[in-house]
């Protein structure tokens, strides 16, 4: 355990408190995969909790958070959860009972704690089920689902991202509570769907939204999909009519990959017109090497407009034109040319060209 975490824990300790790393991070250390999240459960109150740790931000349900170097720290006390209101608990009670907190969380993989010694704590069958690959609910899985449905979509993506499998109960009951997720907001949906969406096994969670009925429920569809590591270049590769709050930037370079995919090939004009970023990325969809793609790019005689050799002034004064919507329509003639080798980027060339074709602008 690295000594910024066992020092958190120590300090607790040291005053009176047990202290237990849970969920997350104490599940990827025993898979051999690292993780920075730091979930902390003890029975200190939220109250000591801020006496012990002055400098942290307190949490809305009781706990504290902070940042040591690389690490995310979040405690908790041991809590009871007895009601709730869209998603949120409104009504729970702070208890001095590791077993009762273990048991108000979501998978049986996420109640494993481990304490500051590196032993592990397996109340409930978590370890087991790790070992089995197994996703399964804590409790009640019907209230489970029905007090947060989130946990529908955290499901599918920790399948997805660990090559679990949802065990069957919970997933009769996600199929029957999938239109729960409706309640959902667009940002949360949002989260997990990135999450699966940037998997390695990204295909086989797009199969699982699939067979569980959540990909109808949000309107979904998928085709022939390439695993590309890269969140624009995955979203436009699907379609969904579920609204989701992308930004500005991310649904534009979502629309430039959908049309350089509809192009269905990458050329010079591909990659003049939309850059080199966004055509990279369609390139692996469109199975086109980045080296080939860099080799088409050095080869362009003009990367941007401005690289033509010749001032809009010179266009004006040859083709004896006013400054208009005509000039725009004569650079993008000669971008064509340039771009396609028919046409030398160099001044004297432009110049003889628009000269000998002085008429078909007048």
């Amino acid at each position: 355990m690295n000594k910024k975490i066992s020092k958190v824990l120590e300090k607790l300790e040291n005053k009176g408190y047990e202290a237990y790393i849970v969920g997350g991070y104490t599940r990827d250390m025993l898979l051999g995969v690292n993780s920075y999240d730091i979930d902390i459960c003890t029975n200190a109150t939220p109250k000591e909790l801020v006496s012990i740790f002055p400098c942290a931000s307190s949490k809305n349900l009781g706990g504290v958070e902070f940042k040591i170097k690389e690490y995310n720290f979040e405690i908790t006390t041991y809590r009871e959860e007895i009601k709730y209101q869209n998603r949120r608990p409104i009504k729970y009670n702070y208890v001095n009972n590791l077993f009762v907190d273990l048991n108000r969380r979501d998978f049986t993989i996420n109640t494993i704690c481990m304490n500051r010694q590196g032993n592990i704590i397996n109340l409930l069958m978590g370890c087991e089920d790790l070992n089995s690959m197994i996703i399964r609910m804590v409790g009640d899985i019907d209230k489970k689902l029905k007090d947060d449905p989130l946990r529908i979509l955290r499901a599918i993506r920790i399948a997805t991202v660990l090559n679990f499998q949802i065990e069957e109960e919970l997933r009769l009951k996600i199929i029957e509570y999938r239109s729960e997720i409706l309640k959902l907001s667009g940002t949360r949906i949002k989260e997990e769907l990135d999450k699966i969406l940037i998997s390695k096994n990204v295909k086989m969670g797009l199969e699982l939204l699939k067979s569980l009925g959540i990909t109808e429920i949000l309107g979904i569809t998928f085709k022939d999909l390439v695993p590309v590591g890269n969140l624009e270049g995955m979203y436009a590769q699907i379609t969904i009519d579920f609204r989701l709050p992308f930004t500005k930037n991310e649904k534009e370079n979502i629309r430039v990959l959908k049309e350089i995919l509809k192009e269905n090939r990458i050329d010079g004009k591909t990659i003049y017109r939309y850059g080199l970023y966004l055509t990279t990325i369609a390139g692996v969809i469109l199975n086109v090497s980045q080296k080939e793609i860099n080799k088409i790019y050095k080869s362009l005689q003009i990367k941007v407009r401005k690289d033509i050799d010749i001032e809009a002034q010179d266009i004006v004064e040859i083709l004896e034109i006013d400054y208009s919507k005509k000039l725009s329509r004569i650079l993008e003639h000669l971008e064509d040319l340039i771009l396609s080798d028919k046409l030398i980027n160099k001044r004297t060339d432009i110049i003889k060209y628009l000269s000998e074709n002085k008429s078909r602008w007048g």
